[in-house]
């Protein structure tokens, strides 16, 4: 039912029209008349009527006025003009109002009622319109976070331009403000293993995108969303570089561990490089994708960073084809039976085409140059591969079936494992060599730490904290205590330096607690070793 006030100076008008109108018949109720508009006013803040209709010449405040103060104020409210004045001056003050009607004195009931079926039909759109947008805006609102992982999504893995990118982190009130952008993979490891029916894994894996989005979001310049591969991905934003990336690895640990502790899950994280614009975004979350990979050689429960795997050229020549995917992975992370498996699954792939040598050719050659920029990214050589002076890309023209381009593949791939883990473990004896350097020679800074060590080699805490380990046996706490109190011993057995000044010396401010570990490490206290080495000598 909608409502109606009439305005009207002439009491007559007024009462003729309320009695003379079916108004329920047409669908409203006349809620109070008026006999001017300052009166009126009043009435319609209080009773805020669909329709006001009134008459021009009234005291106090004309017809007129009082549209426009009604336009003003209450835009939503209709206005139809009631007047005995044929006047051309005022219908054109009224059309110049944008008044719904303009209805001339004596008016007959049918006239009346013809004009409000009409104001009826079209109050019933503008009704139909508003549910309309308010059920638009609903759906809106509710399909709102799929929309978002949807953009996201498309962010992470398609080329999209900057203003596009941000139009849509604006839309969706996403804060990535750079100018560095870093990207986290996070990823169960072998979830048909360690969950159970298939509810069961789509619930761990919406627990483990809980943990991720609790612990990053709490981050300025972050996100997090799933990807297609159900994998779960977040994009973090700084302004420098070098904490952006520390960032990344305490975030990645912090979730490792909560999966842990309150899935009993191990999940890996990967982590990519660092880009300079949000329109290579998309690159940073293929490289942590890729750093996923690595899991094969480092184990299940990792948090593994692309820059620790791979040399990145900053121009790469190109990407491997999806379905070239298992060999680079299986050549990256030194698995040769991946590697066979891939090369005979190829193999296979180009056969059942039923296509010419020709085109199989090509297929190769693109098999090839992948294999060639996964090496690039690691910093092996070519040669060490295919032989010094061969191009891969024409040594596959000696050949003229499948089986032997495939057996010739495979022994360069063997080859290329056996160049990627070398390499590897070249590069990582050399930088924990470089670590064991910086410890000895500055193992007096009572300050010295693994995450100091780590800036100085280019690793990251959980790469270099493993590695340091596999190399020499021993934790780096345990090696620098070891390195100190070798250090405390050649002080107290050819010095006359007091305790409290050797341990200054070997990086303890503390020279109890130095005396307590000293001790611990050698079964002895310092004044006694001292004395028993001195003995010793006499």
């Amino acid at each position: 039912m909608y409502t109606i006030l009439l305005v009207d100076d002439e009491a007559v008008v007024r009462e003729g029209i309320r009695e003379r109108i079916p108004w329920e018949e047409l669908g409203f109720r006349c809620v109070a008349d008026c006999e001017n508009g300052v009166q009126a006013l009043e009435e319609i803040e209080r009773l805020r009527p669909h329709i006001v209709l009134t008459d021009i010449n009234m005291p106090f405040m004309d017809g007129l006025a009082l549209s426009r103060e009604v336009m003003e104020r209450y835009p939503e409210t209709k206005v139809v003009i009631l007047t005995g004045y044929d006047d051309f001056e005022y219908a054109q003050q009224a059309l110049k109002l944008k008044v719904k009607d303009f209805i001339l004195k004596p008016v007959t009931a049918a006239e009346f009622s013809a004009m409000l079926h009409k104001l009826r039909q079209e109050l019933d759109e503008e009704k139909r319109e508003r549910e309309d947008l308010a059920r638009l805006q609903s759906q809106l609102h509710e399909s709102m976070p799929l929309l978002k992982e949807r953009f996201l999504e498309r962010m992470s893995t398609m080329a999209l331009s900057e203003k596009e990118i941000a139009s849509r982190l604006h839309y969706f009130q996403i804060q990535l403000t750079g100018p560095c952008y870093l990207a986290l993979a996070i990823d169960t490891d072998r979830l048909e293993e360690q969950g159970g029916a298939d509810t069961d894994r789509e619930l761990l894996r919406f627990a483990i995108y809980n943990i991720a989005q609790e612990i990053i979001s709490a981050e300025p310049g972050a996100v997090v969303f799933r990807s297609r591969e159900e994998r779960v991905m977040a994009v973090l934003s700084g302004d420098r570089e070098e904490l952006l990336q520390e960032k990344a690895q305490e975030l990645a640990e912090r979730i490792r561990q909560s999966a842990v502790q309150f899935l009993k899950l191990t999940v890996s994280v990967g982590i990519g490089m660092t880009v300079h614009s949000c329109t290579r975004i998309r690159e940073t979350c293929k490289a942590a994708a890729a750093a996923l990979d690595y899991r094969l050689v480092l184990g299940d429960n990792s948090v593994i960073s692309i820059l620790d795997m791979e040399k990145r050229r900053s121009s790469p020549a190109g990407h491997p084809a999806e379905f070239d995917r298992e060999l680079i992975a299986g050549i990256k992370t030194g698995t040769a039976d991946e590697v066979e498996r891939a090369i005979e699954a190829l193999i296979r792939y180009n056969k059942a085409e039923l296509t010419s040598i020709d085109h199989c050719y090509l297929r190769i050659q693109k098999t090839i140059l992948a294999v060639m920029q996964s090496l690039g990214d690691i910093g092996c050589k070519e040669s060490e591969v295919f032989g010094e002076g061969i191009n891969p890309m024409t040594e596959i023209y000696r050949f003229r079936t499948m089986e032997e381009i495939g057996e010739w593949l495979k022994t360069a791939c063997r080859q290329a494992v056996h160049s990627v883990t070398a390499t590897r473990h070249d590069q990582c004896r050399l930088q924990i060599a470089e670590a064991i350097a910086y410890l000895e020679t500055n193992y007096e800074d009572e300050n010295l730490s693994v995450k100091g060590v780590c800036k100085q080699v280019h690793m990251s805490v959980s790469y270099f904290s493993a590695a340091f380990k596999a190399h020499t046996g021993r934790t780096f706490i345990e090696y620098l205590t070891a390195v100190r109190m070798d250090k405390a011993k050649e002080l107290l057995k050819f010095t006359g330096l007091r305790t409290y000044e050797i341990a200054a010396r070997t990086g303890y401010s503390d020279a109890q607690y130095f005396s307590v570990l000293f001790k611990k490490h050698t079964g002895e206290s310092p004044t006694d070793y001292r004395h028993r080495t001195a003995a010793e000598q006499a």
